[in-house]
C-alpha cells in the first residue's frame, strides 16, 4: 500500500513539473507537434499517477491481491513506457521511439482490467 502511495505521489509531482518545464521551458523551442506529443505525455503520467495512487488506497482496504498489485506495476511500466517514450520523442525527434509508446498503452489497459476484475471480485 505505502509503496503504491509513495510511487503514484512522484509520479505525479514528475507531471506537474513536467508539465511546467514544457509549458515554460520548451514553449517556443519545440515544433507546435512535438509540444503537444510532450503534453500527452504529461497527461497520461498524471492520470496513471493518480491510477496509482488508487492502487495503494485498494491495496489497504482489500484482501492481499496479486490483481491489485499488478494493476500498480503495469501502471509504473505504463508511464515508463508510454509517457517516457513521448518525452524522449519530443526533445530528440527519433521517430522509432514511437515503436515503444503502444507497449505502455497496453501495460495502461491490462492494469485498468485487472482493477476491475479486482473491483468485482472484492467489492
Amino acid at each position: 500500500m505505502k509503496t503504491f502511495i509513495l510511487i503514484g505521489a512522484i509520479n505525479a509531482f514528475l507531471a506537474v513539473a513536467l508539465g511546467a518545464f514544457g509549458a515554460h521551458g520548451l514553449e517556443g523551442k519545440l515544433e507546435p507537434k512535438y509540444l503537444e506529443t510532450w503534453k500527452t505525455a504529461v497527461t497520461y503520467q498524471m492520470f496513471h499517477a493518480t491510477g496509482i495512487l488508487i492502487v495503494g488506497i485498494l491495496a489497504g482496504k482489500l484482501p492481499a491481491s496479486a490483481l491489485i498489485s499488478w494493476s500498480g506495476w503495469l501502471m509504473l511500466v505504463g508511464i515508463i513506457l508510454f509517457s517516457g517514450s513521448l518525452y524522449v520523442l519530443s526533445v530528440t525527434k527519433i521517430s522509432v521511439l514511437g515503436a515503444i509508446t503502444p507497449f505502455g498503452g497496453v501495460a495502461f489497459l491490462i492494469s485498468w482490467v485487472l482493477m476491475m476484475v479486482a473491483a468485482v471480485k472484492y467489492l
